[in-house]
């Protein structure tokens, strides 16, 4: 084991973040590969059971491993199956679109077998960046025909005790200026609402610009939401106290969300949370030591790092609530630290799935 392996695991295994670690050789880590990208995470995320077009969908996602051990053979396989998979399953998938969006459905369908259509053909010229683009066009039409099949009432019960509290009903998009660049976010409140809910709620309320990075572990996290002064959340100004948000993370196969407990606590230990921490700029929420349900304000960024992922899975999920990921400009994240800080973070798309009980 190099020297720089073993640091890292000191650091992940000994660097407090509200959670309790445990010793990684009786984790019972799950084997097999780790989804890394942030949109394919986000994609799969989405409470919706159209298996026709997931099953598209997980074809051309799974093609990744094979593009980057130049296996061409395999790749032209999984693209003639994506086109077949469309074409056969069209009547379907096209159905189960509510009627209101099937005209506009139809028409990204139309798009989607025209690029399923050149991908397969081009796939035979063994172009990496040429199959890679038309990959994201294919995945990213899938996708927008996902947000067509979303249920028009959130699909997920809160619990009553957390009534005050502010809750994302879907999802919000976020623009994040640092001293080092820019950042765009996805904020996901279908699996993490009052998380993503209380983010959206501080953004709005201009809450974070201006402040430091309160905390950078090289390889592991970033974090900040520290305010200024004494207090180390955020105060509501009616009832002067600090407003805090319980963990809440849903796992795989559970019909509810889980609220104040940890994998470990319900036995979840091989489970991978629906939101995993699995990528550069995961976004998740800070707790202390002491309770699961004293998060306030302060977040933080994952800085993923492969060597600190054996198996696929990593000790931050299922003891931390991840709310979102950045999908553009994560990279400056590795060039950010304590003498850096948030210019500013604006709401650039979903506000109006932001409510608040009267």
């Amino acid at each position: 084991m190099t020297k720089k392996v073993l640091t890292l695991i000191l650091l992940t295994l000994f660097i407090p973040l509200g959670i309790v670690w445990v010793d990684p050789a009786t984790a019972a880590l799950p084997t097999g590969n780790r989804v890394k990208d942030p949109y394919a995470i986000l994609r799969n995320s989405l409470p919706i059971d159209q298996k026709d077009l997931r099953e598209i969908q997980h074809t051309l996602e799974d093609t990744s491993d094979l593009v980057r051990g130049n296996r061409w053979p395999a790749i032209n396989q999984a693209a003639s199956r994506s086109q077949f998979l469309a074409n056969s399953g069209k009547d379907k998938i096209i159905q189960s679109i509510p009627n209101a969006e099937r005209q506009k459905g139809e028409k990204i369908f139309s798009k989607l077998q025209d690029s399923l259509k050149s991908l397969n053909e081009d796939s035979s010229l063994k172009n990496k960046t040429a199959f890679l683009d038309k990959r994201r066009k294919a995945l990213k039409e899938i996708g927008e025909l996902e947000g067509l099949l979303l249920p028009e009432k959130f699909p997920y019960e809160i619990p009553k005790e957390f009534d005050a509290l502010p809750r994302l009903l879907g999802r919000a998009t976020v623009n994040i200026k640092t001293t080092k660049g820019d950042m765009y976010a996805v904020i996901d409140g279908y699996n993490a609402p009052l998380t993503g809910g209380a983010f959206i709620d501080l953004v709005k309320k201009g809450f974070y610009d201006g402040l430091p990075m309160n905390r950078a572990e090289e390889f592991f996290v970033l974090q900040t939401g520290d305010p200024e002064g004494p207090e180390i959340g955020y105060i509501n100004p009616e009832t002067k106290a600090e407003r805090h948000v319980p963990l809440e993370i849903r796992a795989p196969g559970k019909k509810e969300t889980i609220y104040n407990q940890t994998f470990e606590e319900l036995g979840l230990y091989t489970d991978t949370p629906v939101l995993p921490f699995a990528t550069l700029g995961t976004l998740g929420w800070a707790h202390s030591e002491q309770a699961l349900d004293d998060g306030s304000s302060q977040f933080f960024f994952f800085l993923y790092e492969a060597e600190l992922n054996p198996a696929g899975r990593n000790l931050i999920d299922g003891r931390n609530a991840a709310f979102g990921y950045v999908v553009e400009g994560e990279e400056i994240l590795n060039e950010l630290g304590v003498d850096d800080e948030i210019i500013s973070i604006k709401v650039s798309g979903g506000s109006e799935n932001l409510f608040q009980h009267a």
